[in-house]
């Protein structure tokens, strides 16, 4: 069922916000602080988000023709009404959040979501570094679920656009804790525990516009110590071709040398990291070695201190 009405492109409408509230943010923080941009990282980034939306035109057809082939073999006919909108927030948020969690625990789809990550700066023109291979990366199969039950395509993309330009805000240093909202909405606070690579904030806070997701699933994580920005090994370059295509490379290599079809597998569909001696760090081996620091030094901290000059028993 077509839309009522003629859904506008709501990035594209929002691009211009987007560029008159990143300027804001960097004057701010020019006078005040709180925050910090890099010329040449901002530079990539924003590199990135218009690479994004080239690639868009240039592959997006793969995702358009796998939305109408799923719709054609739709279960039911849902109609464009209050109850079936607010249905598909709600779905389209949920599936949002399995796409991001995959996307952090699968290397595939790591490869096209690592971009987002791979800026050492947090603020409003990260929020643009976006992927170049989305749609080749068969990203789109996260939302097909829900044109197959029968919301419709437009109805579905309507809700992930939206979902997009939520998120743009909330790539901040400048916004502290929201108060109540903490616990509804992804803030500032929570998202920047999702782009921390500090062990304990590690693959948490997966969340598109509700972090009840988080809650729900056991992977909200509240922020504490002071982020760190980034990814495990840092590319230490701006070349936004090296960005764009940096995992895959690394992909191509490690399947060169796979020595049996179970390797070339997790290469590919296993943990980013994952390795066939376990000799390269994964964000489960990171948050088990941090754990068993925590650990040692519980231990070390309760145990009882012996008096000065008393011996110690063999």
């Amino acid at each position: 069922m077509t839309a009522p009405v003629e859904i506008p492109p709501i990035i594209t409408y929002a691009v211009p916000a987007f560029v008159v509230l990143i300027l804001l943010e960097m004057a701010i923080v020019k006078a005040k602080g709180g925050g910090r941009y890099e010329a040449a990282d901002s530079a990539a980034s924003l590199t990135m988000g218009l690479g994004n939306q080239a690639a868009k035109v240039l592959t997006g057809g793969v995702a358009v023709a796998g939305y109408a082939f799923v719709a054609e073999h739709r279960l039911f006919d849902i109609p464009w009404a209050w109850w079936s909108l607010a249905l598909c927030f709600f779905a389209e948020d949920l599936a949002y959040y399995w796409f991001h969690r995959i996307s952090h625990e699968r290397r595939w789809f790591w490869a096209s979501h690592v971009i987002h990550h791979s800026s050492q700066h947090y603020n409003l023109s990260t929020a643009l570094r976006q992927t170049w291979t989305g749609p080749i990366g068969l990203t789109f199969v996260f939302w097909l679920p829900l044109v197959w039950i029968g919301f419709p395509p437009e109805m579905v993309l309507m809700f992930s656009a939206i979902s997009l330009v939520y998120q743009f805000w909330i790539h901040t240093e400048l916004i502290d804790r929201m108060g109540p909202l903490e616990w509804v909405l992804n803030t500032p606070s929570h998202h920047r525990v999702h782009h921390a690579t500090n062990p304990k904030y590690l693959d948490a806070n997966y969340a598109g516009v509700l972090i009840i997701w988080d809650r729900m699933f056991g992977t909200f994580v509240r922020e504490e110590e002071r982020p760190t920005y980034g990814i495990i090994a840092n590319l230490g370059t701006f070349n936004p071709l090296r960005i764009a295509f940096h995992e895959w490379a690394g992909i191509a290599r490690d399947l060169v040398r796979a020595r049996s079809p179970k390797e070339a597998w997790m290469y590919v569909f296993g943990p980013p990291g994952w390795s066939p001696d376990g000799s390269r760090a994964t964000s489960a081996s990171l948050k088990a070695r941090w754990r068993a620091e925590q650990a040692a030094e519980a231990a070390q901290a309760a145990a009882p201190s012996r008096p000065a000059g008393e011996p110690a028993v063999a």
